[in-house]
């Protein structure tokens, strides 16, 4: 990820265990791999247990030669069949759980297990969707950018190797291009954004404000034309990162 960092900005594609069968979760990564994405970020909210996370792995890994990252919501449902995981904190929750004590308890199986922690201050903006509820999260307001840089400057601080500003899956509007902006100057980690970037213009539109790293689900999840649909959007990353 650091290499391709240093040569524009990184795609990933997110495939919910809960949303489709493995079978068809390999399907979408092997089209989202013709389609140029460089990682497969394998997690949901809510709804997936650890059979589920394991069969939808092992299927994407057979279909795809692509790095498999893991965002597990517990403790519990760790695999050790995925290459790396997102290893959060939910900063803005109000229940310790989801800011250090599920990390604490995967901590140890991690290590162990030589998967690859990829330490991440992760906080959740208006509206937060069900991320937002689940996560017991104080949500940031779309204009509260003090706040936002706030958090970014601690987890850079604490340490994380990454910062990822979420507005939450299926939300109308993406993170504002305003915050992205406001906490990409207060950063030299890399900045991910998720949450409601279902178009190649809303995917560029974050590049230029300062995104380094791009997550989309939704779009991918619609069926058909999903090669197409990933490509066009890092196309207009690709364009938007050279201009910026």
């Amino acid at each position: 990820m650091r290499e391709l960092l240093r040569q524009g900005p990184v795609h990933v594609t997110l495939i919910d265990p809960d949303k489709q069968s493995p079978m068809e979760g390999a399907r979408i990564a092997r089209a989202a791999q013709e389609g140029g994405t460089n990682f497969i970020l394998i997690g949901g909210t809510s709804g997936v247990d650890l059979q589920m996370l394991d069969a939808t792995i092992q299927e994407v890994k057979e279909a795809t030669s692509l790095p498999i990252i893991t965002f597990p919501t517990s403790s519990a449902i760790i695999s050790h069949h995925s290459h790396a995981i997102l290893f959060m904190s939910l900063m803005n929750s109000s229940n310790v759980r989801y800011v250090i004590r599920e990390a604490s308890l995967g901590a140890e199986f991690i290590r162990d297990e030589g998967i690859e922690g990829l330490s991440t201050g992760y906080v959740v903006v208006e509206p937060g969707m069900l991320v937002g509820e689940v996560g017991e999260v104080t949500l940031i307001p779309r204009d509260d950018l003090r706040t936002a840089r706030g958090y970014a400057l601690a987890a850079e601080m604490f340490g994380f190797s990454l910062f990822y500003l979420e507005g939450g899956s299926g939300v109308p509007e993406p993170v504002p291009t305003e915050m992205i902006s406001a906490v990409k100057d207060v950063l030299t980690i890399p900045l991910v954004v998720g949450g409601g970037i279902d178009t190649p213009e809303k995917a560029g539109d974050a590049v230029n404000a300062g995104a380094d790293i791009i997550v989309t689900g939704n779009i991918v999840e619609r069926g058909e034309g999903t090669e197409e649909a990933v490509r066009a959007i890092i196309e207009e990353m690709e364009r938007r990162w050279k201009i910026r």
